[in-house]
């Protein structure tokens, strides 16, 4: 390979993540803007802008945004839009896979506003310290809080892994980390090993009013049936700002290795050794990052440690693996030549590749054993990351049932690989991420009467009160892989039936890629239109349908929609 060819790899590698990167917007007149939208709320800042979502999947280039300074200016905007029959999108920070935001191929000419929440609407403010509350506006990032946060001694539990999310889109969604109580550990007040919507004392959405003819605001607090079906709305709504439970900070301890074969950490339950299930007992929060092709994964566990641990290193800021945060030259070689010489039988290579990055990383940047405040080592992904495709599921079960599913999983993925390299088809280059969570309880807020998000995947279901946990399921491999969707699907058909409410129940992950055919993700209408609904009915609340009625109430002109949510809610 010449250096000129190396570069130019790495070049299209560090481009894609540069236009992810880089907000496209170009500002407009005030008057032709004016004359291009008659009527639109004087004040509004309004732009063309263009939108990419975290793998590339979804683009689309110059569409209408603004970004309004506050909440009545929000107000102002979706009235408009009702007026005018557009279609108002709330925009993050874009970081997600699947069509809630806007869908493939919408055109540059289309009724949609984007509504950029993350110029303005990010205020932050402890409202109380005993119990601690913090109030927050939905376009503030996810680090952003846990910083604030972190500087007046809170924290949570658990989170996902960037702090590129912002809190509006993060709760649209139901997001989440990896965490259940280790054994004889009890939860802290104001915290929860469910999912950050689990946190929310109170919203303040845009909705419509019959009495004012308009879409006002509104406040609904964790008791109120209305607002359950808004904690997780699935961009079904705008939100505006959160009133979040959170609870004292801790310090944790992430201890990595890569020393664990798959064979012996997903062995069938009951098998003795380090398995999975014994470090869920041990620290109760662990991830498992299995690449391709590979026999040994990479695992993580945090444990709870309030006093630094003789052998870590002492951390102060996250993002602590700066390894798998930038593209190594190797990994960019290898990537570049998949994708530009359709050279996609190098996904071995590629697997083993980031193992050894991995591996070695670990021991060059003494990043094996770290120690400090949460928020420093639960959040560890940068947005230079190797941007990849992936999939997504929560297995509700009962703890004990834990190490079944992760066997179960991890053996019909390795039999189900092999005959497609055989027959030289690589479906998937990237990793299975395995994760494993407590379920939404909403007593963990401490409100009388409070109400689980109707639509979570970590809702809990009434029929079944022995499930209190969730493995999470996710297996990434870049943009544009040949034969992915049809592994995929088989992966998909694999969980629905094996994890049907028996011992487990299989829900989707809102923003990651689900209901696949061979060709495509959010296709499948089986999976949209009656597994999908049929996951949150369990004979009690208002399941499914109850859920859709109230996001139907609360925006009866279809404001807040797209082609892909009109399907998945029609």
């Amino acid at each position: 390979m010449t250096e000129s060819s190396a570069t130019s790899r790495r070049g299209f590698l560090l481009s894609a993540a540069a236009l992810a990167l880089t907000p496209q917007f170009v500002r407009q007149d005030p008057a032709a803007a004016a004359a291009e939208l008659p009527g639109f709320p004087e004040g509004v800042e309004l732009y063309r802008s263009a939108y990419r979502n975290w793998g590339g999947e979804v683009t689309a280039s110059a569409l209408w945004a603004c970004a309004p300074v506050d909440a009545d200016q929000v107000v102002a905007v979706v009235n408009w839009a009702r007026r005018e029959g557009w279609k108002v999108r709330p925009r993050g920070l874009s970081h997600g896979w699947s069509p809630l935001t806007i869908t493939p191929g919408t055109e540059s000419g289309a009724p949609v506003l984007l509504v950029d929440t993350t110029t303005h609407l990010t205020g932050m403010t402890l409202v109380s310290t005993d119990p601690a509350a913090v109030r927050v506006g939905s376009g503030a990032s996810l680090e952003a809080l846990l910083t604030f946060l972190e500087g007046r001694g809170l924290g949570v539990t658990a989170c996902p892994a960037p702090g590129d999310l912002s809190i509006g889109g993060a709760l649209a969604i139901d997001a989440h980390g990896t965490a259940v109580p280790a054994a004889g550990e009890r939860r802290l007040p104001g915290h929860t090993y469910g999912s950050l919507s689990n946190l929310v004392l109170s919203l303040t959405a845009v909705v419509w009013d019959a009495d004012s003819d308009a879409y006002v605001l509104r406040t609904f607090t964790r008791d109120d049936a209305d607002g359950a079906a808004l904690l997780t709305h699935v961009g079904r709504a705008l939100v505006t700002e959160f009133v979040l439970r959170v609870g004292a900070n801790t310090h944790l301890r992430c201890l990595s290795r890569t020393d664990i074969p798959a064979a012996e950490l997903f062995a069938a339950p009951g098998t003795e050794g380090r398995t999975f299930e014994s470090f869920l007992d041990e620290a109760g929060r662990l991830e498992a990052i299995w690449f391709a092709f590979t026999d040994v994964p990479w695992l993580k566990v945090w444990s709870v440690a309030p006093t630094r641990p003789l052998t870590s290193r002492r951390v102060t800021s996250p993002y602590n693996y700066p390894f798998s945060d930038n593209v190594p030259p190797v990994v960019a070689d290898l990537v570049g030549r998949m994708v530009s010489d359709d050279a996609w039988y190098l996904a071995p290579v590629l697997g083993k590749a980031q193992l050894s990055v991995a591996s070695l990383g670990l021991v060059t940047t003494l990043s094996a054993d770290i120690w400090g405040p949460s928020k420093n080592t639960l959040l560890y992904l940068k947005p230079t990351t190797l941007r990849v495709a992936a999939n997504g599921y929560a297995v509700l079960t009962s703890r004990d049932q834990v190490q079944r599913v992760v066997s179960e999983f991890a053996a019909f993925y390795r039999e189900r690989l092999s005959p497609y390299a055989a027959q030289g088809r690589f479906p998937v280059n990237g990793s299975v991420e395995i994760r494993v969570s407590g379920l939404d309880d909403p007593a963990d807020v401490g409100v009388p009467g409070a109400r689980a998000p109707s639509l979570s995947a970590l809702r809990p279901r009434a029929d079944r009160p022995e499930w209190d946990a969730a493995v999470w399921l996710d297996v990434l491999t870049l943009p544009g892989t040949p034969d992915a969707e049809a592994f995929f699907r088989e992966l998909e058909r694999f969980l629905l039936t094996t994890y049907d409410g028996g011992h487990a129940l299989t829900r989707v992950e809102w923003s990651k890629g689900w209901g696949y055919t061979d060709e495509a993700a959010w296709s499948d209408q089986e999976v949209l239109g009656t597994v999908v609904p049929a996951s949150f009915d369990d004979g009690e609340g208002p399941g499914w349908d109850g859920a859709v009625e109230i996001l139907d109430r609360l925006d009866p002109h279809g404001v807040y929609g797209n082609a892909f949510l009109d399907r998945l809610f029609p």
